[in-house]
C-alpha cells in the first residue's frame, strides 16, 4: 500500500507539474498577445511611419510584387531576396504594416540573443539600447539580418547577406571552419546555395552590390573605418583561434566603410554573452548618442 501512494504520489506530482507548464505557458502566450496588440494600437496611432520602411522598403517590396526591380527605389541596396519575408506585410496600409514590421523585429532581436546565451535581463538592455531603437524607429530590417547568427550556415548566409556591413566576418568565419571539418566539399556544400542565388541575381539586376559605393561619403554615415580595421581583425582571428562565432558577429562593423548606428547591434549581440562587456558597451552608446545630439 506504501508502494502504491508513493507511485500515486510520485504521478500526481508530475500531473501538477505539467498542468502548471501548460498554464505557464498560455498565460506567456496571452501576454505576447496583449503586447502586440497594445504595439499595433500604438503604432498605427501615435507613431510616424518609419522612414526607410515608408520610403525603401515597402515601395521595394511592392515593385517586386509588381515583377519590377527593386532596385527601381532609390535607396534599395540589398540583396534582391531580402524583400521576400516583407511581402506579407508590404501588402497591409502602411501604418499597419510598420507596426508589424516592429513586432517582427522585437521578436527576431529577443530570439537571437536568447539564442546567443543572453540572460533575460541582458535583452531588455539590447532592446532599449540605441541600435535597437534606431532601427525600429526607422523601419529598418537589421532583425532579419542578425537572425543569421543562429541559422545553420547553409541558410543564415542567406540572412547576413541582406546586411554585410553586419554579418561578412561570420561569413569569413563559416568559410574557414568549413575549410577545416571537410576541405573544399564542405566549404562547397555550404556556400553553394547562396553562390548560385547571388550569380542569378547579377545576371537579373546587374551588379547591385555596387550601388552601395555611394552611400559611404553620407553625413549619417556611423562607420569608424579605416581606424576601426585592426578592431574588426583582432575580433575575426580571435574568433578562428578560440572557435567562437561570437567574435566574429561583433567583428563585422568594424570592417565596413559604411555602418549606420542601427547596425551595431551587430557588435552588441557578438558581446550579448558578456553582461558587464553589453552594459558599458550600451552606456557607451547612449552617452555618444547624446553628445552627437547637442553638437
Amino acid at each position: 500500500m506504501t508502494s502504491d501512494v508513493r507511485v500515486w504520489s510520485r504521478e500526481t506530482l508530475e500531473s501538477w507539474r505539467l498542468r502548471y507548464l501548460r498554464r505557464d505557458l498560455v498565460l506567456k502566450l496571452l501576454l505576447i498577445w496583449i503586447l502586440a496588440i497594445a504595439c499595433i494600437y500604438i503604432v498605427t496611432n501615435y507613431m510616424p511611419y518609419g522612414v526607410d520602411w515608408r520610403t525603401v522598403f515597402r515601395p521595394a517590396t511592392q515593385a517586386f510584387i509588381h515583377f519590377e526591380s527593386p532596385y527601381s527605389i532609390e535607396g534599395y541596396f540589398n540583396p534582391p531576396w531580402a524583400v521576400l519575408p516583407l511581402i506579407p506585410i508590404a501588402v497591409l496600409p502602411e501604418s499597419l504594416g510598420y507596426a508589424f514590421l516592429i513586432l517582427l523585429s522585437l521578436s527576431g532581436f529577443l530570439y537571437t540573443a536568447h539564442r546567443l546565451g543572453a540572460r533575460p535581463s541582458i535583452i531588455v538592455v539590447l532592446l532599449l539600447s540605441p541600435p535597437v531603437l534606431h532601427s525600429l524607429l526607422n523601419g529598418n530590417i537589421d532583425a532579419l539580418t542578425v537572425l543569421g547568427f543562429v541559422l545553420p550556415p547553409q541558410i543564415g548566409l542567406f540572412f547576413i547577406l541582406i546586411k554585410p556591413q553586419i554579418g561578412i566576418a561570420l561569413a569569413v568565419y563559416w568559410l574557414i571552419e568549413a575549410w577545416r571539418r571537410g576541405g573544399v566539399q564542405e566549404a562547397f556544400r555550404i556556400f553553394a546555395p547562396v553562390t548560385a542565388v547571388l550569380i542569378v541575381s547579377f545576371l537579373i539586376y546587374g551588379p547591385w552590390p555596387l550601388r552601395s559605393k555611394q552611400e559611404i561619403h553620407l553625413w549619417w554615415n556611423a562607420s569608424l573605418w579605416p581606424a576601426s580595421i585592426p578592431v574588426g581583425v583582432a575580433l575575426l582571428v580571435g574568433s578562428l583561434v578560440r572557435k567562437k562565432k561570437e567574435y566574429a558577429i561583433a567583428a563585422s562593423p568594424f570592417l565596413s566603410p559604411y555602418v549606420l548606428l542601427h547596425a551595431w547591434v551587430g557588435t552588441l549581440l557578438g558581446l550579448i554573452s558578456h553582461v558587464r562587456w553589453t552594459v558599458v558597451a550600451v552606456i557607451g552608446l547612449w552617452v555618444l548618442a547624446a553628445v552627437r545630439s547637442f553638437l
